[in-house]
């Protein structure tokens, strides 16, 4: 019974202090998430303008998350231009988010400035920024690669 007690107590000292790679592949599924956040902005490609923080955002803009055609999550820009999809890594993996999903974006660029065009919308690959580790949670972190429009 001491040896049981022995052995818990060793691996919840030792498991903050783990690797992150046996954080992020044998308890990354159990114990993380995927994350895909982004700041979407009222421009001709959705992107952020020559003059910075002066461009306008687009917010209640609706962005999809879609794998091979298929919508699989969704979120809506906040009034600054943010969203954030967390999504579960034990249904996704990180490659196939890179190479088989898109955001994309079908709100009408007009709804946020009229001169914007009124039909088409916008897409974007995603990209892989790194990890965050908060405590035993490890979050894989993806963003936007840029925004472009399509019709």
């Amino acid at each position: 019974m001491g040896f049981k007690y022995l052995v818990l107590i060793s691996l919840l000292v030792a498991l903050p202090f783990a690797q992150p790679q046996l954080l992020g592949g044998i308890l990354g599924p159990l114990l993380g998430l995927l994350k895909i956040q982004g700041i979407l902005y009222c421009t001709p490609n959705g992107n952020i303008g020559v003059n910075g923080t002066s461009t306008p955002v687009f917010p209640n803009a609706l962005v999809q998350l879609q794998c091979g055609g298929t919508v699989v999550s969704t979120a809506v820009t906040n009034g600054s231009g943010l969203f954030s999809i967390l999504l579960n890594p034990v249904n996704f993996l990180l490659s196939t988010l890179i190479s088989g999903c898109k955001l994309v974006v079908n709100t009408p660029l007009a709804s946020c400035n009229a001169t914007l065009p009124s039909v088409g919308g916008l897409v974007s690959e995603l990209q892989f920024i790194g990890n965050t580790l908060l405590g035993f949670l490890n979050i894989q972190n993806l963003i936007p690669s840029g925004f472009r429009i399509v019709n």
